[in-house]
Order: C-alpha cells, then sequence, then structure tokens
C-alpha cells in the first residue's frame, strides 16, 4: 500500500506541537490516525466513540493512569 498525503485542519497549537516532534513521534500520531479513519465505518452500533473508549480502558488496565499519561504527553515541554 502506498501512502498519500491528505490536510486536515487543526489549531495552531497542535500544528506547531506536531512540527517540533521527533520523527518517530509524527509516526505515531500518523498510525493513530490511519487506525482511526481506518475504522469509520465500523460494524452498525460501534462507534469511534466506543472504540475510544475500548482504547482507554484497555490502556488503564495495562497500567497508563492519567498522571502517567500526562507526564508522556507534556516529556518536551
Amino acid at each position: 500500500m502506498s501512502d498519500t498525503t491528505i490536510v486536515i485542519p487543526v489549531d495552531t497549537t497542535t500544528a506547531a506541537k506536531y512540527n517540533a516532534a521527533s520523527e518517530e513521534e509524527r509516526r505515531k500520531v500518523q498510525l493513530l490516525l490511519r487506525i482511526l479513519l481506518h475504522n469509520m465505518d465500523l460494524p452498525s452500533g460501534i462507534t469511534i466513540q466506543h472504540m475510544m473508549n475500548e482504547m482507554s480502558d484497555e490502556a488503564q488496565s495495562n497500567g497508563l493512569t492519567p498522571g502517567i499519561l500526562a507526564q508522556i504527553l507534556n516529556e518536551d515541554e
């Protein structure tokens, strides 16, 4: 599968953080976006919000707490 570039409007703070991110961090964001967009045509009754809730529940069951997440997200600041 070849990659195609799309344009998604975001606020200036988000754009600045993305542009300042390392190549690895950008790849992670791109992967997450691919997963979210790929799952937009979910089976009936399953929403993206449901998928996000499941991802959150799994992360929490694997030990990710809100405090750890905040620490990860603020590492470069």
